[in-house]
């Protein structure tokens, strides 16, 4: 978390109690955790993916987490699917809706 150096997850296993870095820090896994910030630039970067993209596939989400749930209303390709178990919010939006889990559904493909 101090000098934001990357580990592999071994060498995290294999640390005794919470893994260090060698500069003193505590190692982080490269995720967004709850509460936490997205990071702006890879928040960007997203929303202009989305915006270019001709097709969207949302799968394992009920999008309900912002800001991340709110990325849908950037796409304005012509294919949105939604892969869920349970219905969203955004279910009016999409092309497709498939009320699965994604196990099943990957199974299927």
């Amino acid at each position: 978390m101090n000098c934001k150096k990357f580990y592999n997850a071994e060498y995290v296993f294999d640390s005794d109690g919470v893994p260090k870095c060698n500069c003193g820090g505590i190692i982080k896994p490269d995720v967004v955790l709850y509460q936490e910030g997205l990071d702006v630039e890879i928040l960007n970067d997203s929303i202009n993916a989305i915006l270019n993209a001709d097709m969207l596939i949302v799968a394992g989400t009920s999008l309900t987490v912002q800001p991340a749930a709110s990325l849908i209303n950037y796409f304005e390709g012509k294919n949105l699917v939604l892969i869920n178990k349970d219905a969203t919010q955004y279910d009016y939006k999409a092309d497709l809706i498939i009320n699965e889990g994604l196990g099943k559904v990957f199974n299927e493909i």
